[in-house]
Order: structure tokens, then sequence, then C-alpha cells
């Protein structure tokens, strides 16, 4: 269930709710029974590093390596001769 923050326009009473989805916004100050606002919260969702898409979910990729050449250091132009 999501936690939802509020403070009283009376008083200035900050308090939090767990609440369904589904329910009714609050409306009153618990402890004066003024007007309260919802207030916007900070989430503790973060991400980290490259992303969660990279680490978790797309393929692994492979290394740009040449394969070695059975005529390995017979051709200049050849990928495994810089190797």
């Amino acid at each position: 269930m999501p936690i939802y923050e509020y403070q009283c326009s009376d008083c200035g009473n900050q308090f939090e709710l767990r609440q369904k989805f589904s329910d009714e916004p609050a409306k009153e100050c618990p402890q004066c029974g003024g007007p309260i606002q919802k207030l916007i919260s900070q989430t503790s969702f973060t991400l980290k590093g490259s992303g969660w898409y990279t680490e978790g979910y797309a393929k692994a990729s492979t290394p740009n390596t040449p394969q070695s050449c059975p005529k390995e250091g017979s051709c200049a132009s050849c990928p495994a001769a810089a190797a």
C-alpha cells in the first residue's frame, strides 16, 4: 500500500497515511481538524550505474576481437596480423 504525506493548512502538522489507491484522500488534520493538502513526496526508487536495462536485460555483447588466421603474419592488412 502506498504511503501518502499530508500537511495541515491551519496548524502545519505533517503526517503520513497508508492508503489504497482506491481510498478517498484524507480531508482533515488528525490534530486540529483543519483542512489538509497532499504533499509531493520523494521516492526511494533510484537508478544507478548504466541502468537496469543494460545490466539486467540486454544481451551480453561479444568483444570485437579478430579471430586467429591460419596464415597469420603473412598479410599486412589482415586483422590477425595486428593482434
